[in-house]
C-alpha cells in the first residue's frame, strides 16, 4: 500500500478539534455505555469537536479487553453519526494485536485509526517503522501515527516520520513529544496534505504558528469552545488567540496536575456526567486534589 505523498491532500479532513474522549465506568467497574454515547454527543454538539478519538490512552485502553473497545466505537458511531469523525485507538505494543483491532475497526466504520508508538518494548526507529508499516497496509483505513515518548519510552524521529509518510493511508501524526523544536521540524518536513496534530493542549496555538492543522486533546472535553475558538480566531486574531491561550493556560495545566485521565474525569463529573469511576491501577483524587481542580476551573 506504499503509495505516492500526494496521495494525502485527497483525503476528507477529520477537523481541527479531536479530543482523546475518556471511558466512562460504572461504579462497578463495568463500561457505561450509555454514558459514553450521552458524552460523545455532548462534546460534539455543546463542546464544538470535530471528531473524537475512542479508546486512546485517555479513554483507559489499556485496561479496557477487545469487546469493550469495539462495543465502545459501535457507541459512539452509532451516537455522534455523521456529525463527527470517530477515530479509534488500535494501537498496542503488539502488532498483531493492532492490526486486528485495525481491521475489526475498519469493518465497523470507524473514519480512521490511531496508532500510539509501541510502548514498553523501546523497539528502535526500524521497529517503529515496521510496527505503524504493518498495520496500516493491513487496512485501507487512514491513520494518525501518535508520537508520546513520555508513555512509551522512545520517540519517533522526525526521519522515521517522514519515511512513513509514503504510505499511502499514514496521513497525520499527533505529535505529543512536548518538544517544540520537533513539532516545528515536524511541521516544515511533512508534505502537503499530511496533518500534524499538536498533542499536548498548553501547546497548541504555538504548534499551529509552527504550522500544525489542530489539536488532540484532552481539555476538550471541558473547554472544547473556547480551543475551537482560539483556532477559527488564529492567524486572522492573534490577540484573540492569544487571550484565549492565556485564559486556558491554569485549567490546563490541572487537568493534568494529577495522572490523566483522573482529573478530566472529574471535572466533568462537575458537570453532571457519571464519569469519575476509573480502573485500577488509576485511583480517584481525594478530597485535596478535588479541591485544587475546583479552584482551577473557574472558567468552566
Amino acid at each position: 500500500m506504499i503509495g505516492s505523498m500526494s496521495n494525502h491532500s485527497t483525503q476528507r479532513d477529520w477537523g481541527r478539534l479531536i479530543t482523546a474522549m475518556l471511558t466512562p465506568f460504572a461504579e462497578d467497574g463495568s463500561v457505561a455505555y450509555a454514558e459514553a454515547a450521552r458524552l460523545a454527543k455532548w462534546l460534539v454538539e455543546v463542546q464544538r469537536n470535530d471528531g473524537l478519538v475512542v479508546s486512546g490512552t485517555t479513554g483507559e485502553s489499556p485496561t479496557l479487553d477487545e469487546d469493550e473497545k469495539l462495543r465502545l466505537l459501535d457507541t459512539v458511531l452509532e451516537a455522534v453519526g455523521d456529525t463527527a469523525s470517530v477515530i479509534f485507538g488500535a494501537g498496542t505494543y503488539n502488532t498483531a494485536e493492532s492490526i486486528r483491532l485495525a481491521k475489526a475497526a475498519e469493518r465497523a466504520g470507524a473514519h480512521g485509526a490511531m496508532l500510539v508508538n509501541p510502548y514498553y518494548s523501546r523497539p528502535g526507529q526500524e521497529g517503529l517503522y515496521a510496527h505503524f508499516a504493518a498495520v496500516a497496509e493491513s487496512v485501507s483505513l487512514r491513520v494518525m501515527l501518535y508520537n508520546i515518548q513520555g508513555r512509551s519510552a522512545i520517540n519517533l524521529e522526525t526521519p522515521t516520520l517522514m519515511r512513513l509518510t509514503e504510505v499511502a493511508n499514514i496521513v497525520a501524526v499527533k505529535e505529543a513529544s512536548g518538544n517544540i523544536g520537533q513539532i516545528g521540524d515536524v511541521c516544515a518536513s511533512v508534505p502537503d496534505g499530511f496533518r500534524v496534530y499538536c498533542g499536548d493542549d498548553a501547546l497548541t496555538l504555538p504548534a499551529l504558528a509552527l504550522g500544525a492543522h489542530g489539536v488532540v486533546s484532552v481539555a476538550g472535553h471541558v473547554l472544547g469552545r473556547q480551543i475551537k475558538e482560539m483556532i477559527e480566531r488564529f492567524p486572522s486574531d492573534w490577540p484573540e488567540a492569544l487571550r484565549l491561550h492565556r485564559e486556558m493556560l491554569r485549567p490546563t495545566r490541572a487537568l493534568f496536575q494529577y495522572p490523566n485521565p483522573v482529573p478530566v474525569k472529574f471535572a466533568l463529573s462537575l458537570r453532571g456526567f457519571a464519569c469519575e469511576s476509573v480502573r485500577l491501577p488509576l485511583v480517584v483524587l481525594d478530597e485535596h486534589q478535588k479541591q485544587d481542580i475546583r479552584r482551577a476551573l473557574p472558567i468552566l
